[in-house]
Order: C-alpha cells, then structure tokens, then sequence
C-alpha cells in the first residue's frame, strides 16, 4: 500500500490499511534508527465486522432468505507496520473472514505481506518498489475494501468488485514498481506489478463449476493503474488494466488456462459534503487450449451518489449493472444453449443506504438492494428468482 492522495486516506484510516509488519531489522542498505527508535515506529491495530443479511428469494452469504437471515459474513483484521529504515516499510494483514460457507471455521489467512522500499523520497516525486503479497491497484475500492470503514457501503458495487471471484483480484504474490508526481495542479500518480493470481473455491466453481472434477492454480498476471487527483482532491480519475491468468488441470480436452482481462475507467468528483463515482469496465474472459478457445466480453457499470447530511450520517444511492456477455445482454442464449437461465447473465441492482459514525471507532450501517438478475450470485444456486431483494445491517468496529 502506498499513502497517496489518491486513496485520500485520513491518518485514522491510514493506519488500518498499511497494515503492519512483522521485525526484521535493516534489510536494504541504509541507515537504520536505532533499536529504540525502531520499536518505536511499529503500529498494531485492527478491525471487526459483523453483518445480519436478510433477502426475498435467493440466498446472499448464507441462507439469508430463510428464517431470521444469515450472521455469515464477518471480517476480522488485525495489522501491524514498522519502519527498519527511514526509506523502508514492513508491513502485514492477517484477516479472518466468513462470506456465507466457504469458511466455516474462520481460518485466518495472510491477507498482504509486503516490503515496500522508496529509493526517491523527494516534495515533488515519490518512487518505490514493493515485494510479497500485494493488494491489486483494482479500481478505487479494491486497496482498502477489506476495511468497512473505507467502504461507501457494506457492499462494493458487485459489477466491478466481485465478492464471489474476490481472490485474484484482491491481492497477488509478487513485485510492483509504483511513482508519485506532485504537480502544479494536483497529484499524478502510477503503479504497475506482475505475480501469481490467487484462488480459492469460489474462483473455482465460479469459472468452471463444481461437477465437473478439475484443480486450479493461479499463473503469472500483471496489473497496471495510472491515477490523477486534481487539487485537494476534488476530482479523482484512474485507468487500471490488468490480466489474470489462471491454470485448469481437468479432464481430456478442457482447457487449460483462464484468462480474465479487465479495463476499468474510474471517475469522482467531491464537492463539500457530497461524492459523484462512477466507473466502467469492460471485462475480456476467455478460455484457452483444449478442444477450442472460448471468448466473452462483458460490460460493468456503476454511478453512485452519497452525501454526508449530519455531522456522522451519511447516505447513499447507486445503480449499478452487470453484463456477462455483451453479445447476448439479456442471455436469451445462453439459456437456449441449455448452459442455465438467461437472468444468470446479468444483473441491476438498486441500492439505497446509510451510515452512521456513532463514535470515531464504530461504524453502523444498513442498505437495500432490489436486484434485477443473478449475475454476480454463486453459480452454486441451481433454483434462483431473476427478481429479488436484500436487507444488510453491519457493526463495524475499530482499535
């Protein structure tokens, strides 16, 4: 992570998103402070979400349409930092998380893990390198969605940021160069890394389903994002594109490779006490080898509005649309190639929400969803209705 304008981080928030680190002394020719001095740069903090998901219809994160909703999804992050040198940042997230079954036990698990290393440190210029486990410069969310406090909503907009496919696009093991220009105007900044994709089951069954016996492992990927903040930040666009790839092993004549291209274009304007976002994204999937190559291209978008009304309120309004295939937007034939229901391949979604700060370290928060389509739920639901609603509450809480 990098604290630039661009994330528009408070020193509050900061600390919770640069995550932490773990002692090794001076790694990289320097001068380190001394063994006091060095204890005294390490930060240890953290974070806990619980939510209470009720729907009409199908499921979201559990059995949230049944009986008194799902408490399936909860995050718990702790973090730490510490600077060996004055040019060096170690830092680290182990973070717990449950998003309906898939983690039943709460297995902590490494969320970053990083050495992030700035050879120019200068007022107008900023550079480094960063080596390990990488959040994704992925849009303007990605960097900071695990912590709620970061968040506009409980939910990201789930055409740009899926929860379901969260893994790759969350974080990847590997190397990034990034740069910060410090205009006349404002802030220009640039990031760009390559690594392994990470995976899990939700990728998996999500991309090649759960009856057809196949593994899969993440391949080299690569990621790029050019940002501007102009001012103070009242305007804020970025460019991100990127490649995910990802090997199949699975039977005679399947593919043997996934590839998920996105290109995402990424605009806000801040005025006083409210926010305009919007993005778009054009996402390329295709699988290669095998018998033949298979090639779509959806398209994503959102606007959002939201406004801070109170000192500690604010609400929020977004539509958000999801395309799988732009060639067959309604999936009429899809269905007809008897490959599942046409609502599968797509979705508009209606949020409406709120938060409020009831103290500088708990965040409560509600939203509504009416949704148009299943697009972005689990390919898991063989029965699902192509309308439906959803009812979130969250507690989020931070030290």
């Amino acid at each position: 992570m990098i604290a630039s304008a661009f994330y528009r981080w408070s020193n509050h928030v900061c600390r919770y998103v640069h995550g932490a680190a773990l002692g090794i002394g001076a790694l990289i020719a320097g001068t380190a402070p001394a063994h006091a001095d060095v204890l005294d740069t390490v930060q240890v903090h953290g974070f806990l979400s619980q939510a209470l998901i009720v729907s009409r219809h199908n499921d979201f994160f559990g059995p949230s349409s049944q009986d008194g909703g799902s408490l399936q999804y909860t995050e718990v992050g702790v973090n730490a930092s510490m600077r060996p040198t004055n040019n060096l940042l170690v830092s680290a997230q182990v973070l717990s998380r449950r998003a309906g079954d898939d983690n039943s036990h709460y297995e902590p698990k490494l969320d970053y893990g990083l050495l992030d290393y700035q050879f120019i440190t200068g007022n107008k210029r900023v550079a480094g390198v960063q080596i390990g486990k990488l959040k994704q410069p992925f849009g303007i969310y990605n960097q900071t969605r695990d912590v709620a406090f970061t968040r506009p909503s409980i939910l990201l907009p789930q055409s740009i940021y899926f929860d379901r496919t969260r893994a790759p696009a969350l974080s990847s093991e590997g190397i990034s160069v990034y740069e910060e220009e410090h205009l006349h105007s404002g802030i220009l900044h640039f990031q760009a890394g390559v690594g392994k994709a990470n995976t899990d089951r939700n990728v998996k069954e999500t991309i090649w389903g759960s009856r057809v016996p196949a593994s899969i492992d993440g391949a080299l990927s690569s990621i790029g994002q050019v940002a501007y903040e102009h001012g103070s930040g009242g305007i804020v666009a970025a460019l991100t594109v990127a490649e995910a790839n990802i090997d199949i092993d699975g039977p005679p004549g399947a593919p043997d490779r996934y590839s998920f291209q996105p290109i995402i274009m990424s605009l806000q304007y801040n005025h006083g006490y409210w926010s305009i976002t919007g993005e778009y994204a054009l996402r390329r999937q295709s699988f290669e080898g095998g018998a033949s190559d298979q090639s779509i291209t959806g398209e994503s978008w959102y606007l959002q509005y939201s406004q801070r009304f109170l000192e500690d309120w604010q609400w929020l309004l977004r539509y958000d649309s999801l395309v799988n295939d732009r060639a067959d937007p309604k999936g009429k034939k899809f269905e007809s190639d008897g490959r599942g229901v046409d609502h599968s391949q797509f979705a508009k979604d209606w949020t409406l929400g709120l938060q409020w700060n009831a103290t500088s370290d708990l965040l409560l928060s509600t939203e509504y969803h009416h949704v148009d389509g299943t697009g972005w739920l689990p390919r898991n639901q063989d029965e699902s209705d192509r309308y439906w609603d959803m009812l979130l509450f969250q507690a989020s809480w931070r030290f």
